[in-house]
């Protein structure tokens, strides 16, 4: 499976972003191979609305199945939604852990927005 996991870095041992729309990067990693790719997501740290939605369009563009996140807002989850995207919460720890935390089936699969759109 191809998932992308929210990060603060762009390498397998940096910690889990706990902000979706507004990561550092994402780490898109295939659970079966174990090969990944750093895709820098600047453009959307410091954006003043719409940081969710486009960062879900991107995510959606590099082919994953799922997302391993913290949080992800309505907006986001419905752009997710929408390009068939799976969203998993609760890792901690490293990127590294996130991925062995989803082959357990230790992560929340949601159906829904687990915090409140918001504004800078």
């Amino acid at each position: 499976m191809k998932v992308a996991i929210t990060s603060q870095g762009p390498d397998m041992n940096s910690a889990v972003d706990p902000h979706f729309g507004r990561a550092k990067c994402f780490i898109v990693v295939d659970t079966e191979t174990g090969d990944f790719a750093a895709h820098d997501n600047s453009q959307n740290l410091n954006a003043v609305q719409g940081a969710g939605i486009q960062a879900g369009r991107n995510v959606i563009d590099l082919g994953v199945e799922a997302v391993i996140t913290g949080n992800v807002g309505p907006k986001a989850f419905a752009t997710l939604q929408a390009g068939g995207v799976e969203i998993y919460i609760g890792a901690t720890g490293s990127v590294n852990d996130a991925i062995e935390q989803l082959k357990a089936g230790t992560l929340e699969l949601v159906s829904k927005a687990n915090v409140e759109g918001h504004w800078i």
